[in-house]
């Protein structure tokens, strides 16, 4: 159900029943575009202000956007430049085990405490208490309306920027894009898929002209494999014959990258996003391999940290490492550590 959903919200579905649904579905985005505004305007008025930094990543659709990538990045940034940091992403209703990104970063940010917890305020008053951070940041926070930030910043898939303009659900907005007024800047993210991003920059410039505006690229460091963490040439596997394998929101970009670097893929599997893996998802994979013949398979960091407690025999994993690489980088370097002098 949630797949057809998706599908009707980006348009892959234009059968007859599907489009009597659609209008439906934009009836009640009208609906919950009121109620919205109302509790965002609410909130906004209410905003928790804490004793320290706040910098909120996020973005204004679903769909992975390179939030976390982001996140990496700054607190990276901020850990070279003396700055103490936290990190706090959204938690999940019971029973939903939803911590990929997090485990991820774990693995990835050693010495940094990363937090799940689904009240925001809360979590930070716990990272406060507990480590005493100089910069706390929140992750998919842009919606977080009762925090006050001193920096807000928005990622934007340069690929599909706002999908096809509607709320939920009859699109992929969160909210509305006049939300992108409370933006300090703006990061255009995959551009190495899309280079072509003056229209989409000149359009959230008249939204919101205050905001820095600012593009960025994956660039893949290497492949590692599963459960061990010697970094492999990108180039190991060039002319490859391989298959692809993920739960993430953009398997489109994974095998965009993967082709780049010159290697064949003969198959995709995917998983809907943040999948938590079973015993029958490790067969279909393995038989995926019979078929193909090839024991070559490469996945994403964020399915990784799912896969550890599973065996795949004589089949090699590789996870593909990638970074998020920001052009005009000092001037963003520059913008972040302002909060620091106000």
């Amino acid at each position: 159900m949630v797949s057809y959903l998706y599908n009707l919200a980006t348009d892959k579905r234009n059968d007859l029943f599907s489009n009597i649904v659609k209008i439906f579905l934009y009836l009640l985005s009208l609906f919950y575009g009121l109620i919205l505004r109302i509790i965002r305007n609410l909130k906004l008025k209410r905003a928790y202000r804490f004793n320290c930094k706040i910098i909120g990543v996020g973005n204004i659709t679903l769909g992975g956007t390179g939030k976390t990538l982001l996140v990496e990045y700054i607190s990276k940034f901020l850990k070279e430049k003396g700055r103490s940091t936290a990190i706090i992403r959204r938690g999940y209703a019971k029973g939903q085990n939803l911590k990929d990104e997090a485990d991820m970063l774990k693995a990835i940010l050693k010495d940094t405490p990363i937090i799940v917890n689904k009240d925001r305020i809360e979590a930070i008053k716990e990272v406060l208490t507990q480590y005493a951070p100089d910069t706390v940041i929140l992750d998919d926070s842009f919606q977080q309306w009762q925090i006050e930030k001193d920096l807000e910043i928005v990622t934007v898939d340069a690929t599909n920027p706002f999908g096809n303009g509607y709320l939920l659900p009859r699109g992929i907005l969160r909210e509305p894009l006049d939300g992108l007024k409370r933006a300090d800047l703006v990061v255009l993210t995959k551009t190495n898929l899309n280079p072509d991003t003056l229209d989409l920059k000149v359009f959230i410039e008249r939204i919101n002209p205050k905001a820095s505006v600012f593009e960025a690229s994956y660039s893949v460091l290497g492949f590692y494999k599963l459960k061990e963490n010697n970094l492999i040439s990108p180039s190991y596997l060039s002319n490859k014959r391989v298959i692809l394998f993920s739960g993430i929101a953009d398997p489109f970009s994974f095998k965009n990258m993967i082709l780049n670097l010159g290697i064949e893929v003969v198959k995709e599997i995917s998983f809907p996003d943040h999948h938590l893996y079973k015993e029958k998802d490790i067969e279909e994979i393995k038989k995926a391999s019979q078929e193909k013949t090839t024991n070559i398979f490469i996945t994403t960091e964020k399915d990784a940290v799912k896969l550890k407690d599973f065996e795949f025999e004589d089949l090699e994993v590789f996870i593909l490492k990638v970074e998020i690489k920001i052009r005009d980088e000092e001037l963003f370097h520059k913008r972040l550590l302002s909060i620091y002098n106000c």
